[in-house]
């Protein structure tokens, strides 16, 4: 798996393309998530350079492939996990970034297992407070995001 200078806008980018594709696929909602929130302009992006790392990171979970199918290759694993999650070690962008990630897992009402774990790792990784945020907590009409995201932490 390629790497991007640490702190970069690159390397948030790949967390949140991991987040978003950790429960074996992209949604229409995430995407155009993405959009609302000018997630390529708050990390210092073009909107074409975002999904240029987007496209990179499918492509460098498919060169780890040996032959798997999607859904297999999808799910998260600690190594790789722990090397996309290091190469962003500054707190306010970890805080950016992990704010965004749940904004992104939370469009489809719906949070997976991958998606928890990556959350999970995330907080447990960069040690942040193990509370739901603003964003997490701002959705009372659905259980399930707000009872997954405190299954997670």
């Amino acid at each position: 798996m390629r790497s991007y200078p640490r702190n970069s806008p690159q390397a948030a980018t790949r967390i949140l393309a991991l987040a978003m594709l950790a429960d074996g696929h992209q949604c229409a909602s995430e995407l155009a998530l993405l959009e609302r929130l000018e997630v390529h302009a708050q990390l210092g992006l073009s909107r074409v350079e975002l999904h240029a790392v987007v496209h990179t990171f499918c492509e460098d979970l498919l060169a780890m492939s040996s032959g798997m199918c999607w859904a297999d290759l999808s799910q998260v694993r600690p190594a790789p996990l722990r090397q996309v999650l290091g190469e962003v070690d500054d707190p306010e962008l970890q805080g950016k970034v992990l704010e965004l990630c749940i904004s992104l897992v939370a469009a489809d009402r719906h949070l997976a297992q991958g998606e928890s774990v990556v959350l999970a790792a995330a907080l447990l990784q960069w040690r942040l407070p193990l509370q739901a945020p603003p964003a997490a907590a701002s959705a009372p009409k659905d259980r399930k995001i707000g009872t997954a995201w405190h299954r997670a932490a």
